[in-house]
């Protein structure tokens, strides 16, 4: 096609949030693209760039003129849009006044045998540049922002004010205006190495002129910057750097001309715990720790500048007077806090709400210290271990009104760990403090020790129950609270080895609230919450590629435990994937012996009318039904299964040589009687029946 020109559109604004600006870069491609071809707009490869202060989309190829096309609609059949004496009826007037054609222009087409009336619209070529004008002021609209700003008496709305427009179309200026602000050629510069507007003379140069302005145009580039410059310090210095994925991204956009500095504070803050260091650091100045080969935190750290590099000493020593600033109150606060031992901070949480109609964190922590204590037990921990329990379920909040902990809130829970070591507390108990809050994601790191893990259970359950209690549970995609991302954790722990009935501990904890003056319907929330961790399960059962029957076909036998419910499915899709043919055969017969049973026939039979097919189900069932009862008592669902597999000859011989329905009704009885006491056995397993019918 021939005349085509380059599209560039840039809008310049007030350095926008860092990780705001990373959704925008991936919305504008997708939003130009989708309002160029609504358009009918012919172009080609469209380029997005970004840096905090500008979003630009260079869109190549676009033609001066749409196409002309024909578009043809099929409207009623024949038969509902003329009548019997041939005219257009109003289902058919209506159909063209849509379309813009006459009614006379309508067509008949025939399709598989029926009379259809079609449309066909002409759509003459067109100038482009007029609707370029009017998707590039939609952009302005479409973009979404999690928080937008009003200016200057302005009624629009953007994440930050916009300060200037480029619209090029080849060499002209394309006409927009956003509040107040209206298209030219002008870009602006850095604001300390090229600051003030420049001229850009078409869209073609655009992208040039503004790398020639020293900055580095994409997200992508200024990564690879600062890597670059990272690996050139951790060469001089024989030092590694910690680059966090979330922060190296914050800081990628946080600069329009990055350089990479390194800097240093004084040795003696290395005695404070390291997790407050690096959260000083990395949370708060968005700068990057260097380790040694062992490991061990040193005194470097990586700065990225925004600034001149010619003055990267003046700027060093500007962010190592930061740093020394913020590690000097991170040392006073940690040495104020070892004053007094953690346990005289627990009456503290009195003043901390957990959640408005639960009270205070303090009653969180006395219930988290009773239930901890009972999980302890069901899971047959030790007398220690119980004891332990308890005191860091006691302890865990302790440290959310330390010093430390408020200033630097992500290092809660890890200097409760501190904290307890240096009160005397002892290994357990302190590790148990520190690792109380994981796993805090699917996949994150567990506690380290039995103890741990109960305790971190005790207190995820502890939130589960009491938010529920009040109504606060997740709705639809909602969940405010993360209740999904505990449950999640609970069910990880108790996958690692640590065995308790959740129902019951959740029956246990939804009494704490009752106790601590709560109100709520005790069955119905005990019941919503069983529910909440039986879903948690499914999809996690499912995510493993366990078939959807099956776990229905478990719940069906009236399972409520997860870790049952887990542990039965994965061992029946183990035996029909490994036993395919004979356990589809298995639940074939099950469902038939279902089908056929009845329930008022009881399980009782007469011995001397049973025939041999008979006897041999009733004495198989016999065997079975111990077996299968002395499998599940121990949880050995392999061997339940195994106990039920060997059902299946002789039901299958009763089902060939019997006749259930039998005219004799006292044969027929008996018939049933055995069908009976066959699908007994399964009842405390899964519901076969549910696997037979369907798949995967």
């Amino acid at each position: 096609m021939s005349n085509l020109k380059t599209l560039a559109f840039e809008i310049g604004t007030e350095e926008i949030p860092a990780f705001d600006l990373h959704a925008a870069t991936d919305q504008l491609g997708r939003l130009m693209e989708q309002l160029l071809d609504a358009a009918k707009v012919p172009h080609g490869a469209i380029e997005v760039y970004s840096t905090p202060r500008r979003l630009t989309a260079i869109v190549f190829d676009v033609a001066s003129q749409t196409e002309a096309v024909d578009e043809e609609y099929r409207g009623p059949a024949a038969r509902i849009g003329i009548d019997s004496e041939g005219n257009y009826t109003k289902a058919a007037l209506g159909f063209a006044r849509g379309k813009g054609v006459g009614a006379e222009d309508l067509e008949i087409r025939s399709e598989n045998g029926v009379d259809y009336l079609y449309a066909t619209k002409h759509i003459e070529a067109a100038s482009t540049k007029g609707l370029i004008g009017d998707i590039l002021a939609s952009v302005f609209e479409k973009l979404s922002w999690p928080k937008s700003c009003r200016w200057a008496r302005r009624t629009e709305s953007f994440s930050r004010p916009v300060r200037w427009i480029v619209a090029l179309l080849g060499d002209e200026v394309v006409p927009v205006s956003f509040a107040g602000v209206d298209a030219g050629r002008f870009t602006w510069g850095h604001r300390v190495l090229s600051p003030g507007a420049h001229k850009v003379e078409d869209a073609d140069s655009l992208i040039g002129t503004v790398r020639s302005l020293k900055i580095v145009v994409s997200e992508a580039e200024r990564e690879a910057v600062i890597r670059a410059g990272v690996a050139r310090i951790e060469r001089e210095t024989g030092y590694t750097a910690e680059l966090p994925a979330k922060t190296l991204l914050e800081v990628v956009n946080l600069s329009e001309a990055p350089s990479v500095l390194c800097g240093t504070f004084d040795e003696g803050f290395l005695r404070v715990p390291e997790e407050i260091i690096v959260d000083a650091m990395l949370m708060h100045q968005r700068y990057f720790p260097l380790y040694d080969a062992e490991g061990r935190l040193t005194n470097r750290f990586i700065v990225v500048s925004n600034g001149d590099p010619a003055h990267s000493d003046v700027v060093v020593d500007g962010n190592e007077r930061v740093v020394r600033a913020r590690l000097d109150d991170a040392k006073f606060f940690y040495e104020e806090d070892l004053k007094k031992p953690l346990e005289s901070y627990v009456a503290g949480l009195e003043a901390v709400v957990f959640q408005e109609q639960l009270g205070s964190t303090h009653a969180k922590a006395l219930r988290i210290e009773s239930l901890a204590g009972e999980l302890a037990r069901a899971a047959g921990l030790g007398a220690d271990e119980v004891r332990d329990c308890r005191r860091a379920g006691l302890l865990c909040k302790a440290d959310l009104v330390t010093n430390a902990v408020v200033e630097f809130t992500s290092v809660q829970g890890i200097m409760g760990g501190y904290y307890a070591e240096a009160s005397g507390e002892g290994a357990v108990v302190s590790g148990a403090i520190r690792d109380h809050y994981r796993p805090r994601f699917s996949g994150d790191v567990l506690p380290e020790t039995a103890v741990g893990k109960i305790v971190a259970a005790a207190d995820k359950l502890d939130t589960i129950c009491g938010l529920f209690s009040v109504g606060q549970g997740p709705t639809g995609s909602s969940d405010p609270f993360a209740l999904r991302r505990s449950a999640i954790g609970i069910l990880a722990i108790m996958e690692s080895g640590l065995q308790f009935s959740l129902v019951e501990a959740v029956e246990r904890a939804l009494e704490a609230f009752a106790a601590d003056g709560v109100s709520f319907d005790a069955a119905s929330v005990r019941d919503e919450v069983v529910e909440f961790f039986v879903t948690r399960t499914r999809v996690m059962l499912r995510d493993e590629g366990c078939a959807a029957d099956t776990i229905e076909a478990v719940l069906a036998a009236g399972v409520e435990e997860p870790r049952i419910l887990a542990s039965r499915a994965r061992a029946l899709e183990a035996a029909r994937s490994e036993q395919g043919e004979a356990f589809a055969d298995l639940a074939t017969a099950y469902a038939r012996a279902n089908n056929l049973r009845d329930p008022e026939a009881g399980t009782e039979v007469n011995d001397g009318l049973l025939s041999a097919e008979e006897r041999a189900v009733i004495d198989a069932v016999s065997v079975a039904d111990a077996e299968v009862a002395s499998a599940l008592a121990s949880h050995d669902y392999a061997a339940a299964l195994a106990q039920l597999s060997s059902l299946r000859a002789p039901i299958d011989d009763f089902f060939e040589k019997t006749r259930i329905m039998d005219d004799d009704l006292s044969v027929r009885a008996n018939h049933l009687a055995v069908l009976n006491r066959f699908v007994s056995v399964f009842a405390h397993v899964a519901d076969f029946g549910k696997m037979a019918k369907s798949g995967k």
